[in-house]
């Protein structure tokens, strides 16, 4: 399970468990501006889920996969021109993060013998690389390449952020965390990211206030 901290991950780790299955999280580095907060947020949600839930959630494992080497001067890299709040949803898109990181989580999961990797991509997602089409294609590749009959699920592809925020409001979303450009762990309040969220648990009346992390 890719899980990233924030809330399409966060809820899909508590989703998976309470369906049963054996949720191995794996988190992956890549030298990006936000991993830190990032990381803090999914140690706060794992450690909060429901002793239900917590028991079929295996150790969080933190991998590597630089890529500050190839994106350079990116804004995701030096936190400078990051897509504000008004910008469109496709500014905030990383040239071939989810092929990096679905390969790393498909290795470990053939080492582990686990035959689902599952990541959180949601409805509408515009980038080229989180397509139904590039998802069968790139399955069908490492499934051949590992030697490992390997599926790559998506949940909530038929979901939107606030969806989620509806349909998950007794786990402690609060706790998760999205921003591309935090200052000393806290959310700025003002990226494509903060926006995504925020608005997504205005939509959901009664529903606890998202966390300013």
């Amino acid at each position: 399970m890719l899980a990233s901290g924030g809330l399409d991950s966060s809820a899909l780790v508590a989703h998976m468990a309470r369906k049963g299955s054996e949720v191995f999280p794996l988190y992956v580095r890549s030298g990006l501006i936000w991993e830190a907060a990032e990381l803090d947020a999914l140690k706060r949600f794992l450690s909060a889920l429901p002793s239900k839930e917590k028991g079929r959630v295996r150790r969080l494992k933190v991998v590597s996969l630089p890529m500050r080497d190839v994106y350079g001067a990116h804004w995701s890299t030096t936190g400078a021109a990051v897509p504000g709040w008004r910008a469109a949803d496709n500014s905030v898109y990383l040239p071939g993060r989810n092929i990096l990181l679905i390969a790393k989580a498909a290795t470990y999961a053939a080492l582990l013998g686990a035959p689902r990797v599952a990541i959180g991509l949601l409805k509408g997602n515009p980038f080229p690389d989180a397509s139904p089409r590039f998802l069968g294609a790139l399955r069908r590749a490492l499934s051949l390449g590992l030697d490992f009959p390997l599926k790559v699920q998506i949940p909530f592809k038929d979901f939107d952020k606030t969806d989620l925020v509806l349909r998950f409001q007794e786990y402690p979303l609060d706790l998760t965390f999205s921003c591309s450009n935090p200052r000393a762990r806290q959310a700025c309040r003002a990226c494509a990211k903060c926006r995504e969220r925020i608005l997504a648990f205005r939509a959901v009346p009664n529903m606890k206030k998202e966390s300013a992390r």
